[in-house]
């Protein structure tokens, strides 16, 4: 099957992507607008806006691309604002696990979640970013560059986004006005532009297809930005593209260190470990790599470089890699694809080794998320699935459904008062974003609960020959992550 036609290959049901269209294609209109923020390097102007009407809801957090740390994952805040679930969960003690609140709003797809303490920020393929509070929504901004594809928020504040047209924009809020939000930068900045005009040699533009090992640093991506992530511990801001290839930013001065021509196709989740200098890249051809990062010496009167040299490849498969995520307590990685597994390797004395496959999903995984010992993918089936780590082997813990479009966004934090439980127990806040253009926000608990998971529901395809069918092994491998375009035209056909 050519590229082409496996681009519009989309596990959706027929309503599903009619619905799909129609909601991408839906007007938006913010209550008000509060100042307009200024232009960025490339000259695209922005504008934020506050919502003062008292509507609630929630919003969710960061997806595969998130912020990497050897630290324990912070706990939500957010915990304190859940109400009970009643007697309607699943798991040891009453709504133990279950849906908590869900927020729909005529905004598009959501495409990419990301949590800061109590403000959780969602970005969706109608260039918003909607940013809430205590289960309100809060305020926005416009970024005028397309649909944000990745969100990641750094210890000072700042709000980097990841977005089709291959650059990063950088967000600040406003000290005296949390609810404004400036744009204080892009990725690359004006500064490489005209450095790249006075010594060219050191910048590149590559094609679009271009393979190779070269270690220049040209400008930007050629094509969107699929994913970002972030070693805090470092300094260092991870950007991948389905152009191949991955770039090292220095989070301080926002400076490009280093491109890497990384896969032979589009790569669709970059993780920084947060341990031993590792960063993995995981593609649409069907590979895991593994980058260490290593620094030279600095010449005479310059400064050390970074570069990544490739360590390993992890996987090797003909199934898309559509998610990795790390858990820096455990030391294990997680790698979801579109046969609907999601296998994992344990990371020991500083090689990888495997673990074993969860079976988790019908169709394609398109995200996952860790916090503690419990790991969340979300799947095409529209379905999210929780598991629990103990002893190197893993249950699940639920199967989460709520959702009537695939599950692109996830992540999970900690409750802060489940340490405190008598029994032991650990309670987790789940966020997932959807293409039905939900957030919803879940509780789980790390306990195994007395009846098992509810079965799955059955899988469907929807392709170009407009002929929904039950979804196989051979359909899930061909599918690949790319949105919205393809998906209207599988949604017109």
């Amino acid at each position: 099957m050519g590229s082409g036609h496996r681009k519009l290959i989309h596990l959706l049901r027929a309503e599903q992507a009619a619905a799909a269209a129609s909601a991408a294609s839906a007007s938006f209109s913010p209550k008000s607008f509060s100042s307009s923020s200024a232009s960025d390097d490339d000259g695209c102007s922005s504008s934020s806006w506050q919502t003062n009407d008292g509507a609630g809801g929630y919003g969710s957090a960061a997806s595969s691309p998130s912020r990497c740390s050897a630290s324990t994952p912070p706990k939500s805040p957010w915990a304190a604002h859940l109400p009970g679930l009643g007697g309607g969960g699943v798991g040891t003690g009453a709504g133990a696990t279950g849906l908590v609140a869900s927020l729909v709003k005529e905004d598009g797809h959501v495409y990419s979640l990301a949590a800061a303490g109590d403000v959780l920020y969602t970005g969706t393929d109608s260039e918003n970013v909607r940013v809430w509070r205590d289960r309100r929504e809060l305020a926005g901004f416009r970024t005028g560059s397309g649909l944000v594809k990745a969100i990641v928020v750094a210890d000072d504040g700042r709000i980097f986004t990841g977005h089709q047209d291959g650059k990063v924009r950088v967000w600040r809020a406003d000290a005296g006005d949390p609810a404004v939000h400036r744009r204080v930068g892009s990725l690359p900045r004006l500064a490489d532009y005209v450095r790249s005009s006075v010594n060219p040699s050191s910048y590149v533009e590559t094609p679009r297809r271009r393979r190779g090992r070269r270690r220049e640093v040209w400008l930007r991506h050629s094509d969107a930005v699929s994913c970002l992530s972030l070693d805090e511990g470092a300094g260092l801001l991870y950007s991948a593209s389905w152009d191949g290839s991955f770039k090292v930013w220095r989070v301080s001065d926002s400076r490009c260190l280093e491109s890497v021509c990384a896969h032979d196709d589009a790569i669709n989740t970059v993780a920084a470990a947060g341990f031993d200098g590792v960063v993995f890249t995981g593609s649409a051809d069907g590979t895991v790599k593994v980058w260490r990062r290593e620094e030279e010496p600095a010449a005479s009167g310059g400064e050390a470089k970074t570069r990544h040299v490739l360590e390993t490849v992890l996987r090797e498969d003909e199934s898309a890699v559509t998610a990795i995520a790390v858990s820096a307590e455990g030391r294990v990685v997680y790698v979801g694809s579109s046969d609907g597994d999601v296998t994992y390797w344990h990371w020991i004395d500083g090689e990888a080794r495997y673990g074993g496959a969860l079976r988790a999903h019908g169709t394609a995984v398109m995200c996952l998320a860790v916090a503690g010992n419990v790991v969340v993918s979300g799947s095409a089936d529209r379905t999210l699935c929780a598991w629990r780590r103990g002893g190197g082997e893993h249950s699940r813990l639920a199967v989460l459904a709520g959702h009537t479009g695939p599950v692109k966004c996830v992540a999970v934090d900690e409750e802060e008062t489940s340490s405190c439980s008598s029994d032991g127990e650990r309670r987790f806040v789940v966020y997932s974003g959807s293409l039905d253009g939900s957030v919803k926000v879940w509780r789980i608990s790390d306990i195994e609960p007395t009846n098992p998971p509810p079965r799955l529901p059955s899988p469907h395809v929807w392709k170009r020959e407009d002929q929904p069918a039950a979804a196989t092994a051979a359909a899930a491998r061909a599918w690949s992550p790319y949105q919205t375009s393809e998906m209207n035209s599988v949604a017109a056909a």
